[in-house]
């Protein structure tokens, strides 16, 4: 099959702003992120024009909202990119059926908007190491780091971060909620992503990448020349935590 368009179904914290960050580089598959983020769509809407919306009913700001996605996410390639993780996907389906006029599965919208779509599972399998790493950067205010130590998104001087071993249960249940949610809507339309790990992806993200323009009829060998643009922000007080955690879990066994 000839793709349109991919997306990049994850969860935080599993990979995935390296691998769009990558593809970009690749200059041949779009620009994916995450443009159907709650947070983000007013300053998305800003930066690229759009009268901001009326109310959360305004299908003429979705209409527009999703043409200029569409643009930028495929970036003059011929592949538009996207990055959905579940907690979008509820917001992603109203304002595709507030276009359309009418309700219909998620799955069908997202292909009838951005074609024949390659759809890839980014998993991490390490939930407890997940979930240190996404208490760690809501506390810290500190995201991602350039290859260079730079910081690429989040606060310039991190804020103090505290260990809370109850908190990681918390959010470890629910990023193993949002990969059942994902495996779920692949089984329920018998959809068969292409699957990728956090991990195999951090020891090999060139393999990763070559995978994924593969799979997109793209030439897998462009990514040999494309660097890795972001630094790994687990540390050995990442690793004192995850082992902190288990050890108190074996305990309460």
């Amino acid at each position: 099959m000839q793709f349109h368009s991919y997306i990049i179904c994850g969860t935080p914290r599993s990979g995935s702003t390296l691998l769009c960050s990558m593809l970009t580089e690749t200059r041949v598959a779009g620009r994916p992120h995450s443009y159907f983020r709650q947070q983000d769509i007013a300053e998305w809407a800003e930066d690229w024009g759009v009268e901001q919306s009326r109310g959360s009913d305004d299908a003429q700001f979705d209409e527009e909202y999703v043409a200029a996605m569409r643009r930028v996410g495929a970036d003059g390639t011929g592949i538009f990119g996207l990055r959905l993780m579940w907690v979008s996907v509820s917001d992603a389906s109203r304002r595709l059926d507030n276009i359309a006029g009418g309700k219909a599965d998620v799955a069908a919208r997202l292909e009838e908007t951005f074609g024949p779509t390659l759809y890839i599972h980014l998993s991490r399998l390490d939930k407890i190491a997940q979930a240190v790493s996404l208490i760690r950067a809501r506390q810290s205010g500190l995201w991602h780091r350039n290859s260079d130590g730079s910081v690429l998104e989040g606060e310039e001087t991190p804020r103090p971060i505290t260990y809370d071993g109850d908190h990681i249960g918390q959010i470890a249940r629910e990023l193993e909620e949002d990969d059942a949610c994902w495996a779920d809507f692949f089984k329920s339309r018998g959809i068969e992503p292409l699957r990728l790990t956090y991990e195999t992806m951090s020891a090999d993200p060139q393999l990763a990448l070559s995978k994924v323009l593969s799979a997109l009829g793209r030439d897998p060998e462009l990514a040999k020349a494309i660097s890795v643009g972001t630094a790994k922000l687990a540390d050995e007080t990442s690793s004192e935590w995850v082992t902190k955690y288990r050890r108190e879990t074996a305990q309460k066994a």
